[in-house]
């Protein structure tokens, strides 16, 4: 059950955030059942004891954290992100779609719904912004999962390529069916079919009068990657001062001896990978995902 959130971002862009609370089932005295939020409390989690905040990828949405959420609100309170430009929050047609706008928008929604101290769980671009507000604030969180999201710079090259990748998109997509099976088989930038990928993207389409087109504007993200495909990170990968977890796919975009190096750089870095997963491993592998994550949360964020 996620209950949608308006927050006022940095610039006042407006951000949709979702709450996701557990369900209990009563049953009244005709024998009708009735599902509802479990109270906080009833949760054993005390008010102000701080929550999770879960930051997608470059061209994802908070939904995408469903299933994460799912386990995570048993015992946290939890609070996805649809960032600047994706999902259902604002997207100014000149941005800005910078790292620091990113950053202020997190720590914006961290403050207006009272979830420090806050476990920021974050994906690719959405890692990246969850590093760079814990090295800015480290009085508002207190542990970190970056979750396959290099420190080293991208390169303009990588830009170029994404550019001509969009332009490749058949785009509308006449059904999700033809979302699913383009990006799950026929993209060209594939090197196996991986049906997760297709159910990955197409929960990024909305339904127009021409077909199936994506929620967010290509020319944005390519805007956004910008902002940190040039430069490398490792300066504000070292001011993490909280406890934080690398985690990456096997198949992923983070490589094992980069990885392992952020661990090293980290004050407090631990490492994990998931077998069997490429870049959205904790979409396409959620089992393995959160037996990665788990034993990580419980000991640096205990409720």
């Amino acid at each position: 059950m996620a209950r949608r959130i308006d927050v006022s971002g940095s610039g006042g862009v407006r951000l949709a955030a979702w709450e996701f609370a557990d369900r209990t089932r009563t049953v009244d005295a005709l024998g009708r059942t009735s599902v509802h939020p479990m109270p906080a409390v009833a949760r054993g989690r005390e008010p102000g004891a701080g929550g999770v905040l879960l930051l997608h990828g470059l061209m994802g949405r908070a939904a995408h954290w469903a299933e994460t959420a799912r386990w995570l609100s048993a015992r946290y309170r939890v609070v996805a992100l649809d960032q600047r430009g994706h999902g259902r929050s604002e997207k100014p047609v000149g941005g800005p779609y910078v790292l620091d706008a990113y950053v202020s928008d997190a720590e914006a929604v961290v403050e207006r719904l009272g979830l420090a101290p806050v476990t920021l769980i974050g994906h690719a671009m959405g890692a990246l912004t969850a590093w760079r507000l814990a090295a800015r604030r480290p009085d508002l969180v207190r542990s970190l999962v970056i979750c396959d999201m290099r420190a080293s710079a991208l390169g303009a090259a990588t830009q170029r390529r994404w550019g001509e990748w969009f332009k490749s998109w058949p785009v509308p997509f006449a059904t999700l069916a033809d979302v699913r099976h383009w990006f799950g088989q026929e993209d060209p930038t594939l090197d196996r079919p991986a049906p997760a990928r297709g159910d990955f993207y197409a929960e990024v389409m909305a339904e127009r009068a021409d077909g199936w087109r994506p929620l967010f504007f290509r020319r944005q993200m390519l805007m956004a990657r910008e902002a940190y495909a040039h430069d490398a990170h490792w300066e504000e990968l070292a001011l993490v001062e909280c406890p934080a977890l690398v985690v990456r796919g096997l198949d992923g975009e983070l490589g094992r001896a980069e990885a392992q190096e952020m661990v090293r750089v980290l004050p407090q870095g631990r490492y994990a990978e998931v077998a069997d997963a490429g870049h959205f491993l904790h979409y396409d592998q959620p089992a393995a995902w959160r037996r990665a994550a788990e034993p990580f949360l419980r000991a640096s964020a205990p409720v």
